[in-house]
């Protein structure tokens, strides 16, 4: 059904029905000051100088407060307050011109309450007459919209969470028929809430009484909106809706809205990123602002995905200039152009540049000028870097030599750069580069005294290469899903949580730290995939079957954030700890021999003295005994 345009009262509309209300308003004010009597016509003359005052600067200032520029049609307590401002603003002006008048005995007399009945007055007519056309033109929107409702049947929809966010996702599909999707009924787990109602809809229960309350309403679909609900709430609806065959979409988590990824009115499908969420945690606010705010921003890697994600959120807290600094031109591109579309009057210079480059990446500090660099670009494919292990040396060190050298060259205030749990005990080649490159920062940091420091977490959901699009292929193929081993762990985050708290860790560095997130409990990879295989509608072992490929010979079950032993401090923060110290690493003189030594080796494409090296040279390193992986195995 093609919907009617919505209808619009056009401004000198408005404005002519002001102007008679002006007068309305004036007349009425002296009628009810001296209730028609001898006194009204006594002051008769003072009220027509008032009329004529007020008809000149009422609409003047109505004008300048943006009354004649708005769809009234979408009119809220916005609007409202501004309404109040405008004729408050008003009536204080016209209040000093009648003083002034009745001061020069223009007129004789001037009854002082008028003003304070026509303010009162002009409020209500000058709102009335806006809301009445609102609720006019909303009344024929919804009456060209219901006509259609007979060929099309209303979903009812029952919504999870009674707060700020259902109240507005009920409001819009009140406020929108075409959507043909009702609000049967609120969950909350808010005893205060139960049996109570907003915008006419009854909160029913708690989330306990899901199952009762959708046999009872019939529910079509279910709406998740609570944008900080953790991962047992989402899995505990899923559950519900999925053994009565009902849909369920959810809104994005509080890190993706912080990020302003996405909008808050924007419900999705429920992912296997909401199954992972945990509580939220909060931001604190003074310290990333004063860090970021009015600062040049530089961030490798801005093209890749948590690169990508540094830019949207770093964006939010208002730094004098944003530079992209990346290798590929696409992503860079696409970066840019999401950030020009939601921060419009952030400046942005997109840079194409290899880390690897040390005179280019010279020549780009020396001219922007950065005061704060992220450093996120690096080589992370496990399997791709066991057979590339040259690559890893110069884009992993070398790269970070280069950026951090740079750094220190123009002066850069600090610097963070983005590490791995495979980090610790390496038992891959990426691992150990990471590694290194973290003794690079922290042996910076403490030549130099200033406050550059590496921040380390675990597997990142959504990222480019991660384990749950290649899960989803294979489930789209039929199966099978390939998992390595059945007790196979890792720590999860999303890329936006991940994020989050880098920003508030890379505000703590003194100098020297190596700050560690907390990703919570270790996540069965087998877990994932047959949580995956149900959100996609299939039942894992019926419909798509798992199988073990068996685990590598030196790979770990689980992964580690620190070495045993290593101490490690509570911070301002409780998602944020900081090692004490790194036990065995090298630093200063003996870590620029020795990379000085890997770059040599590196270009000289000898794999095997490198892997005997970093053997060698890196903290409980296990990389000999790990054979080159199959480029098919996941972790």
């Amino acid at each position: 059904m093609k919907s009617k345009p919505v209808p619009s009262i056009r401004n000198r509309y408005l404005l002519m029905g002001d102007l008679v209300l002006i007068v309305i308003s004036v007349l009425i004010s002296y009628a009810l000051r001296f209730e028609l009597g001898n006194l009204f016509f006594l002051y008769l003359p003072s009220a027509f100088w008032m009329a004529g005052a007020a008809l000149i600067i009422k609409p003047l200032v109505y004008f300048y407060f943006g009354l004649y520029r708005r769809l009234w049609i979408y009119a809220s307590t916005r609007e409202l307050r501004l309404i109040v401002a405008a004729v408050a603003t008003s009536s204080v002006l016209l209040a000093a011109v009648m003083v002034g008048l009745a001061s020069l005995r223009v007129f004789v007399g001037f009854p002082r309450p008028v003003l304070l009945i026509d303010f009162l007055l002009s409020v209500v007519l000058v709102g009335g007459m806006r809301f009445i056309l609102r609720m006019l033109a909303e009344n024929r929107v919804n009456q060209s919209l219901h006509e259609g409702l007979a060929e099309r049947q209303m979903q009812k929809a029952l919504i999870v969470g009674a707060g700020d966010a259902g109240a507005l996702v009920v409001r819009e599909l009140q406020k929108n028929p075409q959507l043909y999707v009702t609000p049967v009924g609120f969950l909350d787990d808010n005893p205060a809430k139960l049996k109570q109602q907003i915008y006419g809809v009854q909160v029913m229960g708690t989330l306990n009484d899901m199952g009762k309350v959708l046999d009872q309403t019939h529910a079509d679909q279910v709406v998740i909106a609570i944008p900080s609900a953790p991962g047992r709430v989402v899995r505990l609806v899923a559950e519900a809706c999925r053994s009565r065959g009902v849909p369920f979409r959810t809104m994005p988590g509080i890190y993706e809205l912080l990020g302003g990824k996405v909008s808050v009115s924007r419900l999705r499908e429920v992912d296997i990123t909401d199954l992972l969420r945990r509580e939220p945690v909060q931001i604190q606010e003074e310290l990333v602002g004063s860090t970021l705010g009015g600062r040049v921003v530089l961030i490798t890697g801005a093209g890749g995905s948590i690169g990508r994600e540094l830019c949207r959120q770093i964006a939010r807290w208002g730094p004098s200039e944003l530079i992209l600094l990346g290798h590929g031109e696409n992503s860079i591109f696409e970066t840019l152009l999401e950030l020009r579309e939601n921060f419009s009057a952030l400046i942005v210079r997109p840079v194409i540049a290899d880390v690897r480059d040390y005179p280019r990446i010279r020549a780009i500090f020396n001219r922007h000028h950065p005061d704060i660099v992220f450093h996120a670009a690096a080589h992370k494919h496990v399997p791709l870097m066991e057979v590339n292990v040259e690559e890893a040396i110069s884009n992993n060190i070398l790269g970070t030599l280069n950026v951090v050298s740079a750094a220190l060259e123009s002066d850069v205030t600090r610097l963070v750069m983005i590490s791995t749990d495979k980090a610790i005990r390496p038992v891959n080649v990426m691992g150990a580069t990471k590694r290194m490159a973290e003794m690079i920062v922290t042996d910076a940091a403490r030549r130099s005294g200033r406050p550059y420091s590496v921040v380390r977490f675990g597997n990142v959901l959504g990222s480019r290469g991660s384990v749950v699009p290649l899960f989803k292929a294979q489930i789209a193929r039929g199966g099978p899903v390939t998992v390595t081993h059945p007790e196979m762990r890792r720590y999860f985050m999303t890329i936006p949580e991940a994020v989050h708290l880098v920003l508030q860790a890379g505000g703590m560095g003194k100098g020297g730290e190596t700050f560690v997130l907390n990703m919570g409990e270790q996540v069965r990879i087998l877990d994932l995939a047959e949580d995956l295989i149900r959100l996609s509608g299939l039942e894992p072992g019926k419909d798509i079957e798992v199988v073990f490929s068996g685990i590598r010979p030196g790979e770990k079950l689980a992964e580690d954030l620190w070495e045993e032993g290593d101490p490690y401090l509570e911070t301002s923060h409780p998602d944020i700890f900081r090692l004490e110290g790194q036990c065995l690493d090298i630093e200063g003189e003996k870590l620029g021999t020795t990379v000085d030594e890997l770059i040599r080796l590196a270009r000289d494409g000898d794999a095997q003295s490198i892997i005997r090296m970093l053997d060698e040279i890196v903290p409980c390193a296990a990389i000999r005994r790990t054979p080159p992986p199959e480029l098919t195995a996941i972790e």
